[in-house]
């Protein structure tokens, strides 16, 4: 397959951005962001170059960007695309299928929605082998993971290359083998975040203490040893022992928790309104969860 060294960005959002930046930390890749709103499209350059500096990343060439309110323009020479547009799968479709009419025929096509089946982004393209998954984490700059998505159609080229290439930025990609939504790691996050709401709405506790007995327990373990492994180092048949008497108790619904629709219904709506499943977030509150995350990632992540 082809060496991929021009990459187009399709949105130029926070993520956009983000997956931009790090491509731009590498001498290799010539990198094209496309965004339709001109306004939008001139910020870009500023955006990234703020972002480095806080990260104290000094390797960024934006003299390898290049800007295009045209995607016939933007794709017409890459070898990968990242499309991080809206999450709407009709508006994914579009920009995927409009990219196949001017893209080169060697070209990879990655979305990198969170959790639209891949199979469904690709209903429009006429080659399917091409099209993959790319799921970055917010922020992409400092999540290491990007979840690697292969479809039935997706050919062992493409996933090689995609998986090859987000090595070489020095990105952790995971291969997920099935096209499910949510994929792998928003499957497992919001089973967590499904009990821990359910626990709230049945009063077994407020949710700031579903959060500190997180954060003071196996969450701080997390990092060096997740469930598998945790599994295997307490043994099979403990874990099966223990979840014979709780898995029957936990919250197993397929549709939202109730209090959710409440809290909206009473506008609580997050921190857009200053309250949800917390009942106050002042400015100081947000500011404060915001730099502690940044300040935390920073220490973890070795850039």
């Amino acid at each position: 397959m082809k060496k991929i060294e021009r990459v187009t960005i399709l949105g130029g959002g926070t993520m956009g951005q983000g997956i931009a930046m790090v491509f731009l930390e590498h001498p290799e890749y010539q990198v094209t962001v496309y965004n339709r709103t001109a306004a939008n499209l001139q910020a870009v350059p500023d955006k990234i170059r703020a972002i480095a500096q806080s990260v104290n990343s000094t390797r960024v060439d934006l003299g390898r960007l290049k800007l295009s309110s045209s995607v016939q323009e933007a794709v017409a020479d890459a070898d990968f695309i990242v499309e991080s547009i809206s999450e709407k799968l009709e508006l994914k479709q579009a920009i995927f299928a409009e990219c196949e009419k001017y893209a080169p025929a060697s070209c990879i096509f990655a979305s990198n929605t969170s959790v639209k089946p891949i199979t469904s982004i690709a209903e429009n393209i006429a080659d399917k082998s091409r099209v993959i998954g790319t799921h970055w984490w917010n922020p992409p700059y400092l999540i290491p993971l990007v979840e690697v998505v292969q479809t039935e159609a997706t050919s062992a080229e493409v996933i090689q290359a995609t998986m090859d290439l987000h090595k070489a930025i020095g990105k952790v990609p995971v291969h997920v083998k099935k096209d499910r939504p949510g994929f792998v790691a928003n499957r497992l996050q919001h089973a967590l975040w499904r009990e821990a709401i359910y626990i709230v709405e049945a009063g077994i506790a407020d949710a700031e203490t579903v959060d500190l007995s997180i954060k003071n327990s196996f969450g701080l373990r997390l990092p060096v040893l997740a469930p598998c492994e945790n599994a295997d180092m307490v043994g099979l048949e403990m874990t099966q022992d223990i979840h014979k008497v709780v898995l029957a108790d936990l919250c197993d619904s397929h549709e939202p928790s109730p209090i959710l629709q409440k809290l909206m219904d009473e506008g609580h709506k997050g921190w857009s309104t200053g309250s949800g499943l917390y009942r106050k977030w002042s400015e100081e509150d947000k500011a404060g969860v915001k730099n502690r995350l940044i300040t935390y990632l920073l220490k973890a992540v070795t850039r």
